[in-house]
């Protein structure tokens, strides 16, 4: 089997991963926090040597301004709601986000709480940012991009949308599902407000586990309420970071599996790995170029791109290009990636989507070589069947 839906989780993760899930399920059962025993207090240093590992990683302030999560979709409903739905105001967004921004920004609009606007990118899937100065208003309450789009990798200008922010005091919201762990953020630096992150994809670690970053001094409305780790007298949500956003019991076998992926991230050097999975993805480009009816679809040369590319094939729908690459043993993702306006900007949403490849640090030349002849094969086979 050829895995290239990568963007979507990665796969094959690291066997430390495994491994550290395992000894978190058959060693620390305990919920931490929530008891002054060994077990519960062995398994809360496990909690926080992964917070403190996230929060290097993106550079953040503090480790307590990092939640757990499910994973980056209830990161981002968690800023959205907590921040939007007690002020309001008026909301700017691109049209190369995923479902997981754009649905809680559209049910506050439809709620009648937020006025959304949506930058439009360009056919490449890029933003302008000066193009944000003209759209803010007195009453804007917050900017909420992606940073790198899991369609086609077009990389968002983030460093001069950050100052742009920052400069006119507006919160910035940033979804960094696709880009962390291949290109580095620096939170601090940046100013960021709040970060979504997912922790399998380009961290490797186990689905079912994410987390959110938010900025000292953010008032967010807590989506959840209930069991914290701590002041189980209050009536309400404490006011401290990391409880005051995490209800119920962790995850900490996800926890722990992220924290044995953030470990082999660190040591197989992220930056190497980004050059690795950009190699492959301009390989498979290259040579899936010449081949009758493609049409690649991937960020443009002189902009940041990720490795996520996604291609049209004349005579195929997405899906029925992906199955018949199935039928050859490559998984790839087709459709609409759970982003149709992304499609709309790349002019791919009146043809059902696209298919979309995406290499990892497990994926080799071998790989990409044989998916090519696949590509070929039902290809030649679409043509003799005419």
């Amino acid at each position: 089997m050829i895995y290239l839906d990568n963007a979507a989780g990665s796969h094959p993760k690291p066997t430390v991963v495994a491994n550290a899930m395992y000894r978190a399920m058959t060693e620390l059962g305990a919920s931490p926090g929530r008891g002054r025993h060994a077990l519960a207090r062995h398994t809360a240093s496990l909690v926080e040597q992964v917070r403190g590992q996230l929060a290097r990683l993106i550079h953040a302030p503090d480790a307590e301004q990092v939640v757990f999560t499910a994973g980056a979709t209830m990161s981002l409903n968690m800023a959205v709601f907590g921040w939007l739905f007690p002020r309001g105001g008026h909301v700017l967004s691109t049209s190369m986000e995923h479902n997981a921004m754009i649905r809680p920004l559209r049910s506050l609009e439809q709620q009648g709480r937020i006025r959304l606007e949506l930058l439009q990118a360009d056919r490449w899937g890029y933003v302008d940012a000066a193009e944000l100065l003209h759209h803010i208003r007195p009453d804007t309450s917050l900017v909420a991009i992606s940073h790198g789009s899991n369609v086609n990798g077009a990389v968002q200008p983030l460093e001069e949308i950050a100052a742009i922010c920052s400069r006119m005091g507006i919160p910035l919201l940033v979804d960094a599902s696709q880009s962390l762990g291949l290109l580095p953020i620096d939170v601090q630096k940046l100013d960021i407000a709040m970060l979504a992150m997912a922790g399998h994809k380009a961290l490797y670690g186990p689905a079912g586990v994410g987390a959110l970053y938010v900025r000292p001094g953010m008032e967010l409305l807590p989506l959840l309420s209930g069991g914290t780790g701590g002041q189980s007298e209050l009536p309400a949500m404490p006011e401290e970071y990391p409880q005051h956003l995490e209800a119920g019991s962790l995850n900490v076998c996800g926890i722990a599996g992220l924290g044995a992926a953030l470990d082999f991230l660190e040591a197989a050097d992220p930056g190497k790995i980004y050059q690795h999975c950009m190699k492959l993805c301009a390989m498979l480009a290259d040579q899936a170029a010449v081949l009758p009816g493609v049409k690649i679809h991937w960020g443009r040369k002189d902009r940041p791109r990720l490795p996520v590319l996604a291609m049209e094939i004349y005579g195929f729908s997405p899906e029925e290009a992906a199955e018949a690459l199935d039928a050859l043993g490559v998984c790839v993702r087709a459709g609409y990636q759970c982003a149709p306006l992304a499609h709309e900007s790349l002019g791919s949403l009146e043809q059902d989507g696209l298919i979309r490849f995406s290499p990892s640090r497990f994926t080799g030349s071998e790989d990409i070589r044989l998916c090519v002849l696949a590509l070929d094969k039902i290809i030649r086979e679409k043509d003799g069947s005419r």
